[in-house]
């Protein structure tokens, strides 16, 4: 799946990787809207990674061109 058959996927709560990883990656997976300290905190993209947790992820141009994405069931 290309990045822009999954991002609908992302949005509607399910989670995400991509094939060509072969590392640690466990999912990529969107944070909705929420609040810090009082104030609105825009949604964001977390992806796991075994052994060390979460950390914020910003897609790279050859993750947005890539077509191997595939949804975690």
């Amino acid at each position: 799946m290309t990045f822009e058959e999954v991002l609908p996927q992302l949005k509607s709560g399910k989670k995400v990787i991509r094939s060509g990883w072969h590392g640690a990656e466990l999912y990529v997976k969107l944070v909705g809207e929420s609040k810090h300290e009082g104030k609105k905190l825009n949604p964001y993209f977390l992806i796991n990674v075994s052994g060390e947790g979460y950390t914020m992820f910003t897609p790279t141009v050859c993750d947005i061109l890539a077509d191997d994405w595939n949804i975690i069931k």
